[in-house]
């Protein structure tokens, strides 16, 4: 007890010292971040109950093609972090109420975790990508619940983070039920960080299968129309965007001369972002906005994206699509929706969280590399010749073809986490045949 009190005993000082930081953006939700979880409302309590964690919108989105594998036989819970990610899951999975419930994941205090774990009851956890939390793990432990991660990825910049307190963090990774990791790289991290190697399976990415049909270019086209645009002519989509990001595109699409009249849509990563792109994106239309083009004609060029949620459609509509987080200081993001979406999409040299993903399509010339420098005579190539386009989109679209599964993969594990069988379907290779699927 003296360990828990400790515990959230730093938890307290650190959120103290830190809140002129998190204070600065609004956040809902607090009753249930304390563990007040509101009540599920599963009709049907006989079946087995499986927690998801996904902590924002990309977790979560990678849980796409994953959930309804699961509620044909379990009640899932989703449970996230953050507004955002709050915000994609119920519009996910919207049409899944009465199998899929949807709360906010709790503070890792000792008492929030308890009043949590009392309301959800889950029989199984299993952890998106990567997301332990002693007091929850502690929890967990206790009451019997089998926690495992799902697409996990664990990148070499975390990796020395983590290894520096391995000592501490060991019990946790330790506690795994299985770790099903994206790639051979991770699978080392986590062994090294003390999940027996008996319990870790490289099962692919979950979102290689969530990038194909996964948008409706119907709903993308009403978007760019109510935004001003022509949802005819060529567009231009850079998705994810951080920090000057948004000027270097603005730029890039400039110097390729508007070429055959592009127009451009920028979609920031985080919505507490969108008023500095607005900024770095003179005379811009906001979707916000919801401009009359009725009143106004389609006489804009320059769209801002400041919504959640419908980035995927936009993407449907695209010409050509700018990957974000990859042309600064980032690390990447995801580039398998828009080229699952067939779309000849352009990514920046900064992409270490996705490296493995980039190099699949590159190898097979699926994808297109650029810099600062170069980006705006890509963007001009791609709009300007049509039969490239073709190519870097086709070819795209075969390599996500060759890498879907994962998600029957770890549906399977899943499975067998709830029916305590999963470390021997590991070590037998029954997971690679959907094993534990009913």
């Amino acid at each position: 007890m003296l360990t828990v009190n400790l515990l959230d005993l730093g938890y307290g000082i650190v959120g103290a010292a830190t809140a002129p930081l998190w204070a600065r953006k609004a956040r809902g939700g607090w009753r249930e971040r304390f563990g007040h979880t509101p009540e599920l409302g599963f009709p049907n309590t006989e079946r087995p109950r499986v927690l998801l964690h996904g902590v924002s919108v990309g977790e979560v989105s990678a849980l796409r093609s994953l959930v309804p594998l699961l509620t044909k036989s379990f009640d899932v819970v989703i449970t996230s972090t953050t507004d955002t990610g709050m915000e994609r899951a119920r519009q996910l999975f919207a049409d899944s109420w009465g199998v899929v419930s949807i709360v906010r994941y709790p503070l890792d205090f000792s008492k929030s975790v308890e009043r949590f774990l009392d309301a959800v009851r889950p029989d199984a956890v299993a952890l998106t990508e990567l997301e332990l939390w002693p007091h929850f793990v502690g929890g967990c432990r206790e009451r019997g619940i089998p926690i495992g991660v799902i697409n996990g990825r664990l990148s070499e910049r975390s990796f020395k983070g983590y290894h520096r307190f391995r000592r501490v963090l060991r019990p946790m990774f330790a506690d795994l039920t299985f770790a099903a990791v994206q790639n051979a790289d991770y699978a080392h991290r986590f062994e090294a960080m003390g999940t027996p190697a008996e319990r870790v399976v490289v099962a692919g990415s979950m979102k290689w299968d969530n990038s194909v049909g996964s948008a409706d270019a119907a709903r993308g086209a009403a978007i760019v129309r109510s935004m001003g645009l022509d949802p005819e002519a060529l567009l231009v989509v850079a998705g994810s965007t951080g920090p000057t990001e948004e000027a270097i595109v603005h730029e890039a699409w400039k110097l390729a001369g508007g070429a055959n009249e592009a127009q451009l849509i920028v979609a920031p990563r985080r919505p507490e972002r969108f008023d500095e792109a607005a900024r770095y994106l003179p005379g811009c239309v906001r979707r916000s906005e919801h401009r009359d083009v009725a009143a106004h004609g389609n006489d804009a060029r320059v769209g801002l994206l400041d919504s959640i949620g419908e980035l995927s459609d936009v993407y449907a509509r695209a010409t050509v699509v700018v990957v974000g987080r990859s042309f600064g200081d980032l690390y990447g993001s995801d580039p398998a929706e828009p080229i699952g979406l067939g779309k000849a999409t352009i990514i920046g040299p900064s992409v270490s969280d996705f490296a493995e993903m980039v190099r699949s399509f590159e190898r097979c010339d699926g994808i297109v590399r650029a810099t600062r420098e170069t980006l705006g005579a890509e963007l001009r190539s791609l709009l300007e010749d049509s039969e490239r386009r073709a190519s870097v989109a086709s070819a795209g679209l075969r390599c996500v073809e060759a890498e879907r599964g994962a998600s029957e993969r770890h549906a399977a594990l899943v499975h067998g986490m709830v029916n305590g069988t999963t470390p021997r379907m590991i070590a037998s290779g029954e997971w690679r045949d959907g094993g534990g699927l009913r």
